[in-house]
This record gives structure tokens, sequence and C-alpha cells, in this order.
């Protein structure tokens, strides 16, 4: 779907990315993360041309972006800023109508995606459709900004940053959302955070940047148990016990498998086995054999990055 090439970017004598190469699948949810200045935004902007590159090949559907006409190109690209920048003088139908707008779809259809999608993220249409931005909760804008995103169903989804401004009791929820969401509609989702929980609870695949370049991209697990080296441990911040097990994550309130459809596992699994289990059965959950109790995938990133928080 989405694929850098050798990609450099210079400003002046100052290279803010450097060589880098990588391929975002088709409904990947794929994290770029680093340090501040470490290129990660830029890498992001490079891809619907809001910054020029300076060596390399970036390719959307495999075709180079410079081949695109950039309104056109930007139209298949739906944008989330950290910012949430909705248009204060118009209405919420009217802000998540303007790319449909453009694009000269009918007014019908306008009416019933903005439905369709205020919907999806829990905002009642005949509520809150014609309200202004400044009526709403700041997680409510925020929500509006994603959807307005994808009101003309591009193919991909530029996110920068776009939870971090939130309190962490609203941003943990739009992060629950998005993961919903995202396994309703299944975009190719590119997003950049500074957070590395954010990243391993969204995260398909996380590509770690440092100074411009990249140090690793692997998945949540690859980042937890083969780390390639000091710094990209150190950025984890996580020192995973050679003996932690699935049973330690197992909470009173953890739901009960209601189907036995999940892969059995037994509570002295080890962490990097349970994983294991995850990825052959393309699993996003595991039930233990005692209590039948329910872990998700996500839930154990979750525990993890919370264990890391702690001893941080």
């Amino acid at each position: 779907m989405i694929e850098f090439k050798n990609v450099t970017k210079r400003y002046g004598s100052k290279t803010a990315v450097e060589d880098a190469s990588f391929y975002v699948k088709e409904g990947e949810f794929f994290v770029l993360i680093g340090p501040s200045g470490s290129g990660k935004t830029t890498t992001l902007k490079m891809i619907n041309r809001l910054i020029p590159l300076t060596e390399g090949y970036i390719y959307f559907k495999d075709k180079p972006v410079s081949d695109y006409e950039v309104h056109e190109m930007r139209w298949d690209i739906g944008y989330v800023l950290q910012q949430i920048a909705l248009f204060p003088h118009m209405t919420i139908k009217e802000n998540i109508a303007q790319v449909p707008q453009m694009k000269k779809w009918k007014e019908a259809d306008i009416d019933q995606r903005t439905a369709e999608l205020m919907t999806m993220v829990g905002l009642d249409p005949d509520t809150y459709k014609d309200r202004k931005p400044a009526e709403l909760s700041g997680g409510q804008q925020q929500r509006v900004g994603v959807i307005r995103a994808l009101a003309a169903d591009p193919p991909v989804i530029l996110m920068d940053e776009p939870f971090s401004a939130l309190d962490p009791i609203t941003r943990e929820s739009l992060q629950d959302d998005l993961t919903a969401l995202q396994q309703e509609i299944k975009k190719t989702i590119v997003f950049v955070t500074h957070d590395i929980k954010e990243a391993m609870k969204l995260g398909d695949r996380i590509c770690l940047f440092n100074e411009g370049r990249i140090e690793q991209i692997g998945t949540p697990e690859e980042f937890l148990t083969a780390p390639k080296n000091d710094f990209v441990q150190e950025f984890i911040g996580y020192q995973r016990e050679e003996n932690e097990t699935i049973g330690e994550f197992i909470r009173a309130d953890s739901a009960e498998a209601e189907e036995a459809v999940y892969p059995l596992v037994e509570e002295s699994t080890k962490i990097e086995d349970a994983f294991k289990v995850f990825a052959e059965h393309e699993a996003v959950a595991v039930r233990t054999a005692k209590g039948n109790k329910l872990l998700s995938r996500r839930d154990v990133f979750k525990h993890l990055s919370d264990k890391r928080g702690d001893s941080a």
C-alpha cells in the first residue's frame, strides 16, 4: 500500500530522515515512534507530500507519490492532526462533509455517511450534527476529527499524535474506540506517537526512529522479546523477566470466555510462548485453563506497558 525506498529528507545541512525503507501493508495499523526530533512526523508528512523528500522514492498503491495530482491523492489519504482543527464556524455535519462535497457527492449520500460515521463513534447524529465544535468536549471533537478523515472512505489514514493533547482518561478511551473502529473499517493507518504504551496498544507493527534513522521495525511482541540494541531496550523501558507467565496478567475482573473459540493456555505459560500462540492461531485473545478467563493480545501489551511505567 505504502512503500519507502531509501528516503532521505534534508533541511540544508541538517538531515531529518536518513535512508528510510519500509513497507506498510494494506489494512495494517503501522506506528511511527521515537523521541522528539527523531523524524517520525517528517516521515508521515512526506507520504501525502506536505513535506517533499530530498532523495529516494515513496510509493502509494504501487505508484510514486510524485505522479499523483496533489489534491486528488490527498482525497484518498485522510489526515488527523494533534490540533483538532475543526472549522469553528461550521456545524459538525458541515465539518465532516468537506471532502465528500469537494468530490461532488450527492447531498443524500453525505447525510447517510455523516450519520453512519457519527453513530460508529458514539455521537448521536440527531443530537450532535447541527452543533458547533465549541459545544463539544475535547474528546468528542477529536472523534469528529477522526471520522472527518474517514468521510470520503479513503484507503489510508494518517494520524499525527491525535490524542496527545487530551487528558489520560479521554486518551485511553479514544485509543479503545480507535481499536474497535479499526476492527470494523480495516483501513491502512499510519500513526505517529512518542508514547510507547500507545504504540504497543494500537500497533500491528512499530517503526522506531532515532535521530532520523530507523532503529527497529517489528511487532509489539518482537520489541518486547527481541529488542535489536540498547537504544531500543532503553526506549521501551521494560526489562522482561525471564520466567514471566501469562497468569501474572489475569485479574479477578478479567472477562470469562463465553465460547471455546479461543486457544487454550495454562496460566504457567511463559509470555514469549503466549505470543507464539497469538501468532500461530492469528488470535486476538486466549483463554486460560484455570477459571476460563479471557486475555486479549492487547491486554497483555497494556499490562506490560503499565509495568514499564511503574518501573520507569
